[in-house]
């Protein structure tokens, strides 16, 4: 079995968001894999389902992306999975750009306050897929940024990312996450 949470904020207000790119994510995951993740429980919204013939949990974090680990310690600790193999966490990263995907096998939080608390919860051997939403303007606050909308011509690359990010979730399912990093750690554009 496999957990796969999507981080972000809950609320109308942060619909569409950079910083809720993980709840993106994992809706069209659940979308293409027909998986309700409308259940409240563990400090989120949680969902069952199949991907490819493997059981896995959907989770959606409704403690505010900087906490974020206490949802995440929840739903581990009470499927008793080994987290450095079978749990799968995807946020947004403003040091890549839009659309681009960073798979890694664990590492430290890299300045996101969500894997940062995540990590002071589960520890840093987790695997991940780190979404580009492209740097802010150096005028622009970090938190206005990454709360902010992105702009209708970005539109395009970030739902080919979206649908990066479900290809390589498929890929470590049926694969392994070695051949997944392999496909999808690439630059846009090249």
């Amino acid at each position: 079995m496999k957990i796969i949470a999507g981080l972000g904020n809950p609320g109308d207000k942060y619909v569409g968001t950079r910083h809720n790119i993980g709840y993106d994510v994992l809706d069209r995951i659940a979308l293409d894999y027909k998986i309700d993740i409308h259940e409240r429980k563990f400090k989120g919204l949680v969902g069952s389902g199949y991907i490819e013939g493997e059981k896995v949990v959907l989770v959606k974090p409704l403690t505010y992306m900087n906490l974020s680990g206490e949802c995440i310690r929840e739903v581990t600790d009470f499927y008793k999975i080994d987290v450095n193999e079978d749990l799968l966490i995807i946020c947004d990263d403003i040091n890549l750009e839009k659309g681009q995907l960073r798979l890694r096998e664990k590492g430290s939080a890299g300045g996101h306050n969500g894997l940062k608390s995540i990590i002071a919860h589960v520890g840093d051997g987790f695997k991940r897929i780190r979404f580009g939403v492209g740097d802010r303007d150096g005028r622009i606050d970090l938190a206005d940024h990454v709360l902010g909308h992105f702009p209708k011509e970005d539109w395009d690359i970030i739902k080919e990312g979206v649908l990066g990010a479900e290809g390589a979730v498929k890929c470590w399912i049926t694969a392994d996450f070695a051949t997944a990093q392999n496909q999808y750690n690439r630059k846009k554009n090249g």
